[in-house]
């Protein structure tokens, strides 16, 4: 970074400018310079005047990014490239049918079987990146290896966005002033245009239309999951995203796994639903709380994905065809 421009450091750090501004650094002008280029133009008498040390400028600065990246969680996101699952045992001690799984950003991974078979379990051992210490004796490694422990029990960086069943909103605010918020604390350059591009992705997933001045504690429980969706592929910093049984969060769910592949992300999905476990690059079967094995989506799983997407669609029509009060007839099929 020493020999970066001032420009080129903004452009990476936008946070940067807060720093220069606290320190009462005006920068315009000098923006082709680097740091220490910009600092030497200062006249002794200047830098004694504005009771600036240049030593100490430099040496504070690169700490200063450290502890704003640590705290945004900026470079987590894109250093995070593959997430390993290394087996553990189910409920009765028994080896689970599988060694180690690797799954890497913009993958997608269903989680499925039977209700109580221990999904949830699985999810929260990835959340917690485990490490031999949950009742399932998984391990959780981090492109390779051992995750550092800021990925277990730091605040500021989270390793995995968890999007539940149940998405009830408590505060009193409007959708534009909740998406503000969460924008404002990651010190996004223009908070306003990717506010903008959230909602559009939300209405994008949504059945039923909303807007920035809906109240977020009236949105229904698919507005609510699609804004969550939404937020989480463009602004959250969290390279892994668990979901719980989206087929039951009214939105378009294709979709909505297709945004959050695009946005570089490690999808794991726990469904019930054979359309999303058959778009999951792989699958993994749950057992009396253990992974009994994994399948890979096979060429005629795809063919058949396809078929099932028709027949969906055309359920998808019949549904809305009755909210909107029509009767039903064979034409549909048609």
């Amino acid at each position: 970074m020493t020999n970066w421009t001032l420009l080129q450091i903004l452009e990476k750090y936008p946070f940067a400018l807060a720093y220069f501004e606290q320190n009462k650094l005006d920068i315009a002008g000098y923006e082709d310079r680097t740091l220490e280029e910009y600092l030497d133009h200062f006249s002794e008498l200047e830098l004694e005047d504005q009771a600036l040390d240049k030593e100490k400028i430099l040496s504070d600065f690169p700490v200063y990014i450290e502890q704003m990246q640590s705290f945004l969680g900026v470079e987590d996101k894109n250093q995070v490239s593959s997430l390993t699952i290394l087996a553990g045992h189910d409920k009765s001690g028994v080896a689970e049918g599988f060694e180690e799984l690797t799954i890497l950003t913009s993958q997608i991974i269903s989680i499925v079987g039977p209700t109580g078979s221990g999904k949830s379990r699985l999810l929260a051992d990835i959340e917690w990146a485990a490490q031999n210490d949950t009742p399932t004796g998984r391990s959780i490694h981090i492109n390779g290896e051992v995750p550092d422990n800021k990925w277990r029990f730091s605040s500021n960086n989270r390793l995995v966005a968890q999007l539940s069943q149940n998405m009830n909103f408590v505060m009193d605010l409007t959708v534009q002033e909740f998406l503000n918020m969460h924008a404002v604390s990651r010190l996004v350059e223009n908070p306003q245009s990717v506010i903008e591009e959230i909602i559009k992705a939300a209405n994008n997933l949504a059945g039923e239309k909303f807007d920035l001045t809906t109240p977020v504690t009236s949105l229904s429980g698919g507005q609510s999951r699609a804004l969550m969706i939404a937020d989480t592929a463009i602004l959250s910093s969290s390279p892994i995203v668990l979901i719980d049984e989206i087929e039951n969060a009214g939105i378009d769910r294709k979709k909505a796994l297709e945004l959050l592949v695009s946005s570089d992300k490690i999808v794991l999905m726990a469904t019930h639903d054979p359309l999303l476990a058959l778009m999951a690059d792989k699958r993994i079967i749950i057992k009396n709380g253990g992974i009994s094995k994994v399948i890979h989506t096979s060429e005629k799983e795809k063919e058949l994905l396809v078929e099932l997407e028709k027949m969906d669609s055309l359920i998808q029509h019949a549904r809305q065809e009755l909210r909107l009060g029509s009767h039903l007839s064979t034409e549909i099929l048609s």
